[in-house]
């Protein structure tokens, strides 16, 4: 896995502070910003987090790319649908040798490993193999009507893999960039920072929270699975690690972890 903070929202706890400023001001839009210190940006920040007023943390948006992530995560992660997502695409892009993510508790047993590894070589040879029949369907057609031999082969391929790519697993890895404004990534992080979300997804959310603290860390001091600035919530789900959880967060944002 692979995640980089490539792009934000210039200055985004200013922003942030004079979006929520604006709200308690009689002040201009251009007066607003005046006198806003990096201290007073601060205070005012984390007085939103205090008092729960979350709508001017949306003026602040953060861009990620992230590679090698499996498809079985880019299913979960679309379901935060307040986000953009750019997602490279099977149907456009073939998958010749495909790289795949090996969970942790298969590679913790050989015998596992193994099985694994031969299931993701099976379905790269079907893959080709399926591939190859349908291109050559589609490539005698093409010719057939007339169409040019390179332009056949290009467009015969693209039609191939839009269906032999069924046969690819969960495990295939992708490629994604993704947009979010803050308050969606703090809701984000509250769900998939938890110790009871999948470890893949657990993962990139703590990798993406770590860069959010890096240009952000009043913005995001509070963000986290939700025992780390409160009660949890999951009942007779709860993981019982509240003050493990705690402690890690509390790593994570004096970067320590």
């Amino acid at each position: 896995m692979h995640v980089t903070l490539i792009a934000h929202t210039p200055s985004p706890e200013h922003t942030v502070a004079s979006a929520a400023r604006l709200c308690y001001s009689a002040s201009t839009i251009d007066g607003i910003r005046e006198g806003l210190t990096e201290e007073k940006t601060a205070a005012f920040v984390d007085m939103l987090a205090e008092i729960g007023h979350e709508s001017p943390i949306e003026h602040a948006t953060f861009t990620f790319g992230i590679e090698g992530v499996s498809r079985s995560l880019l299913a979960q992660i679309t379901r935060h649908r307040l986000a953009s997502y750019s997602v490279q695409s099977q149907r456009y892009v073939a998958e010749k040798q495909f790289e795949y993510v090996l969970p942790p508790e298969i590679a913790a047993i050989p015998e596992a490993e193994a099985i694994y590894r031969q299931a993701m070589d099976e379905d790269q040879r079907h893959y080709e193999e399926l591939t190859a029949l349908l291109k050559e369907k589609h490539l005698k057609v093409m010719l057939d009507s007339g169409m040019e031999q390179k332009a056949a082969e290009r467009a015969a391929e693209k039609k191939a893999i839009e269906d032999a790519r069924f046969v690819l697993p969960n495990a295939c890895t992708t490629k994604m960039i993704v947009t979010m404004n803050a308050r969606s990534l703090i809701n984000f992080f509250h769900h998939r920072c938890c110790s009871r979300a999948q470890w893949e997804i657990r993962e990139l959310a703590d990798r993406m929270l770590t860069l959010c603290l890096e240009v952000a860390p009043h913005l995001f001091k509070q963000a986290g699975p939700p025992c780390v600035s409160g009660a949890c919530p999951e009942g007779k789900m709860s993981c019982g690690k509240v003050l493990e959880m705690r402690e890690k967060y509390k790593q994570l944002r004096e970067g320590k972890s």
